[in-house]
């Protein structure tokens, strides 16, 4: 990370907080040590803490595929050394299916792996909750920083400050106001920023499995037009963990289902590779449902858009939390190359921000929804065709290299 930053801003603001980050996540928290790292006063706003914390000892059902770009991103704040290792698991080689079972159809088979790459994983399966923790113990000793519990009411901006009023009656000034509360984002509603959604009609139910043969670091995912698509990612051990993007109806079926159930389910797809499934214990499932949010802005007077606040993709490439990372370290790379009359809030500098990010955002929303999609609809020639060219491009090393760089964040 760049270092050469330039002093905090000299705005009124400036005697207390340079930028407020709303939101406890953990692209708004990777965002608060960043731009605490580069010399700027932050201040990050956080909800009241949640219920008690599970066992830490069993696995997370939430995980995320984290690119090269996170990567590089969590270890310039010092963050990624401090997870644990032994629950951090890489994607050597990812094997994406066309839809059809092998011994119903020819579907369609992409696969790529780290040794062509000429790298060292292709990504890294991170449970949110390793994370959390060390983004977590890294605040607490963070210089720059302040994190205070409590929820916003109002948002005003007047010449160089903007102004969150608390529920308590405080009010924080801020030069820069960073919106990183997730996909039903307060700032952005507050800033009047229009937006297009639409819902997938799907649930990603999430939970976690023990395979009878070993994953070998490998990465699968099925399409299927009736059921949707099952990823089980390579966790520690002989341990898998499963996304699958069912249709609702399908979802709320399978969450009524003991796990024990469900993995009879996925012996479909996951038996032929890694053997019978069982359920990690304690049994624990999640859903949550997908849709596709693209506000219209991610900036506003005196205000930017991290993370699910300023996108929100579907699941399937595992990409949404490292476009989330991407946007951290441009709006950090941005801040530090401002030049010195501008403060960290001026127009003229976020606009380069909403600049950086645009290409990189508008290319994942269009490649997540086209699959979606490509994949969603059971006419007999689309799927020929997908399944043709999925196999197509596995014969394409150009092509695959170019799709390979892209995943990895480079």
């Amino acid at each position: 990370m760049n270092t050469n930053s330039h002093s905090p801003s000299s705005s009124p603001a400036a005697a207390g907080t340079d930028i407020c980050i709303v939101g406890d996540g953990a692209v708004g928290k990777t965002a608060a040590l960043g731009l605490a790292q580069a010399g700027f006063k932050v201040t990050l706003l956080a909800p009241p803490p949640k219920s008690a914390s599970p066992d830490p000892a069993s696995w997370d059902v939430r995980v995320y595929a984290l690119n090269h770009t996170a990567h590089r991103l969590l270890s310039s704040v010092r963050v990624w050394d401090a997870m644990d290792a032994a629950r951090i698991a890489p994607v050597d080689n990812m094997t994406v299916h066309g839809d059809g079972l092998p011994e119903k159809a020819q579907p369609g088979l992409l696969s790529f792996d780290a040794y062509a790459a000429r790298t060292d994983a292709l990504a890294w399966i991170v449970e949110d909750r390793n994370l959390d923790q060390a983004l977590d113990a890294a605040l607490r000793f963070a210089p720059n920083v302040r994190v205070l519990q409590g929820r916003a009411t109002a948002l005003a901006v007047s010449g160089e400050t903007a102004t969150l009023t608390l529920e308590s009656g405080q009010a924080l000034s801020a030069s820069l106001v960073v919106g990183a509360d997730g996909a039903n984002s307060w700032v952005r509603g507050q800033c009047d920023i229009g937006l297009d959604y639409r819902s997938y009609g799907q649930n990603a139910i999430v939970t976690n499995f023990t395979c009878e043969l070993p994953h070998r670091g490998v990465a699968y995912q099925w399409f299927s037009p009736t059921e949707g698509v099952i990823a089980l990612l390579p966790l520690p051990g002989n341990r898998v963990s499963l996304v699958w993007s069912a249709p609702q109806a399908l979802a709320e079926q399978l969450l009524r289902l003991p796990l024990s159930a469900l993995a009879e389910r996925l012996a479909q797809w996951a038996a032929p590779v890694l053997g019978a499934l069982t359920p990690l214990q304690p049994e624990v499932a999640k859903a949550f449902p997908l849709r596709l949010i693209k506000p219209h802005a991610m900036i506003a007077p005196r205000v930017a858009l991290i993370g699910d606040a300023a996108h929100v993709v579907h699941p399937m490439a595992g990409h949404g939390m490292n476009l989330g990372f991407g946007d951290v370290a441009a709006l950090i790379d941005i801040l530090l190359k401002r030049e010195p009359q501008y403060d960290c809030g001026d127009d003229r500098v976020l606009r380069r921000y909403a600049r950086a990010r645009k290409e990189e955002v508008l290319l994942m929303q269009i490649a997540t929804d086209g699959l979606h999609r490509l994949f969603s609809t059971e006419a007999e020639p689309v799927r020929l065709v997908r399944n043709i060219g999925m196999s197509l491009v596995n014969r394409l090393p150009l092509l695959k290299r170019r799709l390979i760089a892209h995943a990895l964040g480079q």
